[in-house]
């Protein structure tokens, strides 16, 4: 406790920080706004929350893809945090103090887990009250199927945060880590697109996707797979048109324990360049 609270202590009293950390969690609760979104077109009215998307179970997992999305901008806040480090020589001065390179880096680590711990129960409650009001299906058993969307929420969140920690350690330069983070995304499709094109010439029985899926941002994206083509307004236009979908939108094993790997590497690599360094 006493490392988180010396990190949140840190986190409060910077303005920047404080405006990031309560707009992330204000843009949280914006998707309750979804429910009041009509749309009327003459005799034609459209309203969202008519359309399904607060039925339970589906709920659960439309909300964490939705917010899942707005990790971007916790990023932020962390890149700024390890960058503020750097720039004030706080990170210097708790050494001086007394604070061990470990206990820094599990403060932080500590602040990622209760930001990810209140992301989590914030869309729980949330998901729980819009459900409650619009869902047409309310019998315990239902509602309560399908949360292990909230466990892959958490697992994807805590693993994005702990890669963007590594890559604040490693840069030092805020605008350059997120810079660095941009272009990892970027190379993750063009070696897709490279592997699609000439990974089965030298190694036939290998598919681009049997690889693809361990990269570290690849991996993330498919722990909550987009939830729009599970609507049935869409499966009927895709029937319709005889373009179907057969696609599998349960929670894998194997994406979870991916994610949890590199998440154990980012933060060990996080620890050897905080060990190595001369700060």
């Amino acid at each position: 406790m006493r490392l988180l609270s010396i990190e949140l202590f840190k986190l409060w009293h910077n303005r920047i920080s404080k405006i990031l950390i309560l707009g992330y969690f204000m843009l949280i609760f914006s998707v309750a706004i979804l429910s009041t979104i009509k749309v009327e077109l003459g005799p034609i009215e459209f309203h969202l929350a008519d359309q399904g998307i607060f039925n339970f179970p589906y709920i659960w997992h439309f909300n964490t893809f939705m917010i899942g999305l707005l990790k971007i901008f916790f990023a932020i806040i962390i890149v700024a945090m390890i960058g503020n480090e750097y720039s004030y020589k706080t990170l210097k001065q708790n050494l001086i103090d007394g604070l061990s390179k470990g206990e820094f880096l599990r403060s932080k680590i500590y602040a990622i887990l209760a930001f990810v711990i209140t992301s989590t129960l914030l869309v729980f409650i949330i998901s729980l009250i819009l459900g409650g009001i619009y869902s047409d299906y309310n019998e315990l058993q239902i509602v309560f199927s399908d949360l292990e969307y909230l466990l892959a929420y958490a697992v994807k969140l805590f693993g994005f945060f702990s890669f963007c920690l590594f890559l604040s350690l490693l840069i030092k330069r805020s605008a350059f880590a997120l810079g660095l983070l941009a272009f990892w995304q970027v190379f993750e499709g063009i070696a897709y697109g490279l592997m699609k094109w000439k990974l089965s010439d030298y190694i036939p029985f290998l598919s681009a996707e049997d690889v693809f899926k361990f990269f570290p941002l690849n991996a993330m994206g498919n722990l909550i797979k987009e939830p729009f083509s599970r609507l049935s307004a869409i499966q009927n236009i895709a029937d319709q048109i005889g373009e179907g979908f057969n696609k599998d939108y349960d929670i894998s094993v194997l994406s979870l324990l991916i994610v949890l790997a590199w998440s154990v590497l980012f933060l060990r690599g996080a620890y050897l360049l905080l060990k190595r360094r001369d700060l």
